[in-house]
């Protein structure tokens, strides 16, 4: 059942009620209602942040049928609360949440009853808690951004960037629903692939969830090729003869083959699940040379020069970002003759529309996990926290056939060792805690197939030379940041180049958009 569509937003302690669209956010539906100048306009950023220094309410009413009750559970689904909110069923405090980057879910079947019920969400302001974090523990990162950001799962440039505004908006970002459950259901598929003497032998593991009972599971998987041939398993795994591999842009075609899972508890069909995958292998190549170690992206056994470019979210309000807008972005991209895409930790996980786009076109994803430029204060609940971060997305993506590599984070092995940042002697001993034993432990016992890499740029952990330009990969910002000439380039060699660049203004006619005259 979903919950999207028509809600109403009002300020924390105001009587008036805004109309809302969900997915939304406050400035979304501000902007939308008329009720705040467009923040790219002149410095409206300035007024716009303010805004963020109130807590806001999203609610509206459902209805629910007798029969949705009938099952054993109901669960209310989020797969996008950004960032601190409460969630509420008929007054009822259901969820607690505190990560955008999450899926947040509850079973609501007691709070809720046949007919009309109340969904009232609270976020709580981002840029008050993460002031208030700050003061009670100093925890440094980029000076681009708000003090205190790293204290917070959001999305760190939306507390400002070198290339970007201070803009912490707040909503509920993803879609949100209702499902009745009988018995079991699916939550997910993991599929692995054996390649060998021309055939590819797919085994599955599906990873179902029982809420009541302890029925007899299982399931039925059928996998359609591209050419409209049906091969199906009721758990044995599947051989495909004379397989369609998947290749990167300009390297072949790009053939997917849809999986479709059915769980069936005591006999009877109770969930689905369905994907689309690519049939290859993918690795990163790493292997001693006469002049460091090489590290190159190897797809079905063959090495390629990796060309593209990093993704940052693609607008700083997130609901006017729509699968045709991403999936013309990515196109651009493939015109240009790009192959691969690096999808940068200071921003979030993008939605499915971005990794269809890429399965479709050929652009190998290397998919940061989100953390950036900063330093964090590792306890026990921010180790749940990102771990349940972790899991949720590596699930959701790891089938898919563009998935190149998962990278720890954005920059902070290099900045650590390199004593960018303030820390005590426990935060950086927590950074080899995280990204080298945590988060690739946590990685592995969801996703053992898919390369993992500590940082970027990092020659392989440890502090070891991290933006060495003969090992692992670089990021290159001499010409910028150190007043190089665009000859320096000329000059070198890297073995993967995951970041460099020139700033420039934008062209006039950009400029004129949100200036005026007396502004140029």
């Amino acid at each position: 059942m979903d919950l999207g569509g028509q809600w109403h937003m009002h300020r924390l302690g105001d009587a008036e009620r805004i109309p809302a669209t969900v997915p939304g956010s406050v400035y979304s539906t501000l902007l939308e209602a008329g009720r705040m100048e467009d923040p790219f306009w002149r410095d409206n950023e300035l007024d716009a942040l303010k805004l963020m220094e109130h807590d806001y309410v999203f609610e509206r009413t459902f209805d629910v049928a007798p029969q949705m009750l009938e099952g054993d559970a109901l669960i209310l689904t989020c797969l996008g609360l950004d960032t601190l909110c409460e969630v509420r069923v008929n007054d009822q405090l259901v969820l607690s949440a505190n990560n955008m980057h999450r899926t947040w879910e509850v079973d609501v079947k007691q709070h809720v009853h046949a007919g009309q019920n109340h969904l009232h969400v609270t976020f709580f302001s981002p840029t008050k808690f993460v002031a208030e974090a700050f003061e009670n523990s100093f925890i440094d990162g980029s000076t681009d951004a708000m003090r205190g950001f790293p204290h917070l799962r959001k999305a760190h440039c939306m507390f400002g960037w070198d290339w970007g505004p201070r803009l912490p908006d707040a909503g509920i970002w993803r879609d949100i629903y209702l499902t009745r459950v009988d018995k079991a259901r699916l939550r997910s598929v993991r599929i692995r692939q054996h390649h060998q003497d021309g055939r590819v032998t797919l085994s599955f593991e599906p990873e179902a969830e029982v809420v009541a009972g302890a029925p007899a599971l299982s399931g039925r998987i059928t996998v359609t090729a591209p050419d409209g041939t049906i091969l199906t398993s009721e758990g044995e795994d599947i051989e495909v003869t004379n397989p369609q591999l998947w290749w990167p842009n300009g390297l072949g075609e790009q053939p997917l083959y849809d999986v479709h899972a059915e769980l069936r508890a005591d006999g009877e069909a109770v969930d689905t699940w369905q994907a689309r995958i690519g049939l290859r292998t993918m690795t990163m190549k790493r292997e001693k040379d006469e002049w460091g170690e090489s590290f190159e992206t190897c797809v079905n056994g063959v090495s390629f020069f990796a060309m593209g470019a990093d993704y940052i979210p693609e607008d700083n309000v997130l609901p006017r970002v729509t699968p045709q807008r991403t999936h013309d972005l990515i196109l651009q991209c493939k015109k240009a003759n790009m192959n691969a895409i690096r999808v940068w930790g200071g921003g979030h996980y993008p939605s499915d529309a971005f990794y269809d786009a890429c399965d479709e076109m050929g652009l190998v994803v290397w998919q940061d996990f989100m953390f950036a430029c900063a330093m964090y204060e590792l306890t026990d609940e921010f180790e749940q926290n990102i771990v349940a971060e972790i899991n949720d997305n590596v699930r959701r993506l790891r089938h898919r056939a563009s998935l190149g590599l998962w990278c720890g984070n954005n920059e902070m092995e290099w900045q650590v060792d390199d004593h960018v940042y303030t820390m005590t002697h426990k935060q950086k001993a927590d950074y080899i805690r995280m990204y080298e034993y945590i988060i690739p432990k946590a990685l592995k016992k969801v996703d053992d197939v898919t390369f993992y890499w500590p940082a970027s740029p990092s020659s392989g952990g440890g502090f070891d030379n991290p933006n060495d330009p003969n090992r692992g990969d670089v990021h290159y910002w001499e010409v910028w940041h150190g007043n190089k000439p665009f000859t320096a380039y000329r000059e070198l060699f890297f073995r993967y180049a995951s970041e460099f660049g020139f700033q420039s203004f934008p062209c006039l006619k950009t400029v004129e958009a949100f200036t005026l005259p007396e502004d140029r």
